[in-house]
């Protein structure tokens, strides 16, 4: 809400009506942005690992690691590899862990913060690599 208030003091001298606007528009470019930035998305499907902009075919992957919140937070700390694939939420504990079996790929691992790991960690199991 407050990014519709600045933009529409910033229209204040252009009368009521652009103000009505900048409020309107800047509280919702605002909602936009913050709903957005939470919405990286995990999938599997056709025989691939999808996780926000990458997309790992699933016979690249090893076995899936449940991680717990302590786990994970070493895994995203002092454990962690720069070469790694990691898609982190600070706002989720939890996490699944997969090794990268193609050796000609320098990615070590892939990190990825879920809600739900051992849902994830069973779906990457189920579907046969292709």
């Amino acid at each position: 809400f407050g990014v519709g208030v600045a933009c529409a003091l910033m229209l204040l001298p252009l009368g009521s009506l652009p103000l009505l606007a900048g409020l309107v528009g800047g509280t919702a470019a605002a909602a936009a942005a913050v709903s957005s930035y939470g919405s990286a998305r995990i999938r599997v499907v056709a025989g691939a690992l999808v996780a926000g902009d990458a997309r790992i075919p699933l016979s690249a992957l090893g076995e899936p690691e449940v991680l717990d919140a302590e786990e994970a937070r070493a895994w995203r700390t002092h454990k962690a590899d720069a070469r790694a694939f990691m898609l982190l939420r600070s706002y989720v504990g939890t996490a699944v862990r997969v090794e990268i079996t193609d050796p000609d790929d320098p990615t070590p691992y892939v990190f990825l913060s879920t809600r739900d790991p051992r849902g994830l960690a069973a779906a990457l199991s189920a579907v046969p690599a292709a």
